[in-house]
């Protein structure tokens, strides 16, 4: 059975140079870091991320090299475990 690539839209995932500044979309942003696009616009709905900035009025949104590392930092930052708490202590505990 042959499989058959598909090309989707390129110029979505490619990064776009406006005045000499190398922009990219949230797809390939999300794509990078391997998150999905629903957890990236909830990261930036939420503002936990740089927003962007609309191009082609507002067709795509679209983040610097600068706003990108900041996103790349926020995906990858580690926080410190909590202690468990009484409702998991029952879950392996068997407690119903």
């Amino acid at each position: 059975m042959k499989r058959i690539a598909t090309v989707r839209n390129l110029s979505a995932v490619m990064p776009v140079l406006i005045d000499s500044v190398r922009y990219f979309c949230a797809l390939e942003i999300a794509n990078e870091l391997r998150v999905s696009r629903t957890t990236f616009w909830r990261w930036r709905s939420r503002g936990e991320i740089p927003s962007g900035k609309k191009y082609r009025r507002g067709k795509m949104v679209l983040f610097t090299e600068k706003e990108f590392e900041a996103i790349r930092e926020f995906a990858n930052r580690l926080e410190p475990v909590r202690g468990p708490n009484r409702n998991q202590m029952k879950l392996f505990n068997g407690a119903r």
